[in-house]
Order: structure tokens, then sequence, then C-alpha cells
């Protein structure tokens, strides 16, 4: 009988150990997950948005990219469009920010041009827990002309989760726009689809609602995007 109860015993403390090692393994990995989710980007350098005014119009969009813009779009000769990292970012902060998308305020955005790719970044405050978000789209244009800004990248600090994004976001989309008359011809429109789809489209654009321009080429290198651009009928 006493031979039992030893058993039982060696048992239960057998139990009780293996399950303090699953419990220290879980509590482990949660730490592990959350430090990557709190991680923050060492490229990540959002710019001073609280030195301009809420929805602030760049100077670098009126004096040199509109212009730039809308000046060759009178042209019946193709032309090439440069927009720089520092410029962009001037855009972006000017922004109506802090912006709160399903209960997440969104605020600091900053972008980057890196070899190939466009890397938007910004901060996410969920209840109090800031993240950084880092979004990196890799457009290309096929052979048949065809744009598509294809989501390379998502990541929450540093981790990845691409895929997940993709499918919660779809769904969110879909919910959104559910009951709601969408052109899909709109720019809008085609330009979801190809993020969330893969979905290439035509990269016509109507500059000041005369004149439609057909982006051709798009290079991105360290700090700039050069974009040619062709007139379109």
């Amino acid at each position: 009988m006493q031979r039992t109860e030893t058993d039982l015993q060696i048992r239960k403390k057998a139990k009780r150990k293996k399950l303090i090692r699953w419990l220290l393994i879980d509590i482990a990995v949660a730490a592990i997950v959350f430090s990557l989710l709190l991680y923050r980007p060492g490229r990540y350098k959002p710019s001073d948005s609280d030195k301009y005014r809420r929805g602030e119009v760049s100077p670098y969009l009126t004096n040199e990219l509109s212009p730039t813009i809308y000046n060759g779009s009178q042209s019946v000769e193709p032309f090439d469009v440069i927009i720089t990292q520092e410029g962009l970012n001037d855009i972006i902060a000017r922004g109506n920010w802090p912006m709160e998308a399903e209960g997440v305020l969104l605020y600091a955005p900053a972008a980057l041009f890196t070899p190939g790719r466009l890397v938007l970044m910004g901060t996410a405050d969920a209840k109090g827990v800031e993240f950084v978000v880092t979004i990196e789209l890799e457009p290309t244009i096929d052979e048949d002309g065809l744009l598509n800004l294809q989501l390379a990248k998502l990541k929450v600090g540093a981790m990845n989760i691409t895929p997940l994004a993709k499918i919660i976001a779809k769904k969110m989309y879909m919910q959104r726009i559910s009951g709601l008359e969408i052109d899909s011809n709109a720019i809008q429109a085609k330009i979801v689809a190809s993020l969330l789809t893969d979905e290439p489209f035509e990269p016509v654009f109507s500059i000041d609602g005369k004149n439609n321009v057909r982006i051709e080429k798009i290079t991105i290198e360290n700090e700039k995007l050069l974009a040619h651009l062709v007139p379109a009928s």
C-alpha cells in the first residue's frame, strides 16, 4: 500500500514538473513573440509632424512635383518624373495625422526608397501598446505594360505577417464595400485590387481632368523613384 502511494506521488510530481516545463516554454515563446512585435527598426526615422499644421500642403508637392507632371502632360513627348525620398516624406508628414482605423491609432509615418521597393512605415497604437508597422511594396510593370503594386512584405515590429495580413485586409475590404456601388474601373479600386490580389492594371492617370499619361517604366533606387511617363489617349 505504501508503495502504491509513493508511485502516485512520483507520477504527480512528474506531471507537475512537465506542466511547469510547458508553462515556462509558453511564457518564453510569448515573451519572444512580444519582443518581436515591439521591435523598432533602426531605419524608421519619422519626420517631426508636430512642426506642421494638420493637413498642410507640402511645398514640394505644389512647387516641384505637381508642376513637373502637369507641364509634362501638356507635351506630346515622353517625360521623366523623379520623386525624392525627402520630398515624399515632406508630403506624408503634412497629412491628417493621427488617423484611426478599426480602433487602432496610426501616426508618425515615414517612407524609404530602397532598390526595387517602396517602404512605408508608421506607428500603430493599439490600446496603449505601440507597434511599428512596415509595408514594403514592389511595383513592377510587365511586358504588357500593366502595373502591379505587389505587397512584398508586411511586418509588425520584426514579425513578418504578410500572408495573414493579406487575408484579413481582403476580408475587411470586402465587408466594407459590401452593398456599395463600386466602380471597378476607378483607379482607386484598381490599386486596392493590385495590393490585395496582385492583380495588374493599366497605369493610365488623368492629369487635371484633361490629359492622360501612362507610366511606362518605374525604377526605384536608394532615396529616389524615377517614373517614365508617356502621353496616353
